[in-house]
């Protein structure tokens, strides 16, 4: 498996708030994090910091023998999550300037071909083979809620004024649970994690587009980027791009 890790500020915003990670056990498991600080809400990059940092510790320091199946992986990814969010939430409560703080997050954990993903906020991970792409979390958003309640379109949702309103995030709450995917990569498939500075640009066509260029992943990775804030570039940019190619 090969990866890239980018972020980039953007063309509008001063300070990048989004933070992305890739960490590798001295066992064979990884993994990988993106945390994007809540835009309008005080020390969005602290949050994210924070989650990044919490969540490496606990990874690098875990017995891997006890992950000896997928029910045990998400004992320890939702006891991991629930202890993050704990110390973000406390540490927003005893800084004043922290306060209402909070982040997305996804982590995957990798095993093999083998990935767990937690999940909580809007950012997304993307699953791309040859010829198709699906996108395999649901954003808590409120927008999202409307859809799942048949009360708007998926086309109507894209455009919606309300779109970036999330209902769930990390460290704004005492307590949080986060949705849980589970995916297997097969051969010559691309893994596609980013934050929203991202997925509001570019089209899932556009993204299969770029991974379908000869170039190599780290390549593939500023592209994306590029192309984002060629599109306006609002909001900070972060992408995890993973690949199960030899060839690339």
């Amino acid at each position: 498996m090969k990866f890239t890790v980018e972020s980039d500020v953007g063309r509008k915003r001063m300070v990048n708030e989004d933070r992305v990670a890739f960490f590798e056990h001295p066992d064979h498991f990884k993994l990988a994090i993106l945390a994007d600080g809540m835009g309008g809400h005080n020390a969005g990059d602290v949050a994210s910091e924070m989650a990044i940092e919490e969540m490496k510790s606990f990874f690098l320091n875990l017995n891997v023998v006890q992950l000896d199946s997928i029910e045990t992986k998400k004992q320890w990814m939702l006891e991991t999550i629930q202890s993050v969010n704990e110390k973000i939430y406390n540490h927003s409560l005893s800084h004043e300037s922290c306060k209402g703080m909070g982040t997305t997050l996804i982590a995957m954990l990798i095993d093999g071909n083998d990935c767990l993903i937690g999940h909580i906020g809007d950012s997304r991970v993307y699953y791309f083979t040859s010829d198709s792409v699906s996108l395999i979390t649901r954003d808590h958003s409120y927008v999202n809620f409307l859809v799942e309640y048949g009360e708007i379109s998926e086309e109507e949702a894209e455009n919606h004024p309300q779109k970036n309103f999330i209902v769930k995030s990390l460290g704004t709450e005492s307590t949080i649970e986060p949705d849980f995917y589970e995916l297997k990569l097969a051969e010559a498939t691309n893994v596609l994690i980013c934050s929203d500075g991202l997925s509001n640009k570019l089209s899932t066509e556009e993204m299969a587009a770029i991974l379908t260029l000869p170039l190599s992943i780290k390549e593939k990775g500023k592209k994306l980027i590029q192309l984002a804030n060629d599109s306006g570039g609002e909001d900070n940019i972060s992408v995890i791009l993973l690949s199960n190619d030899e060839e690339v």
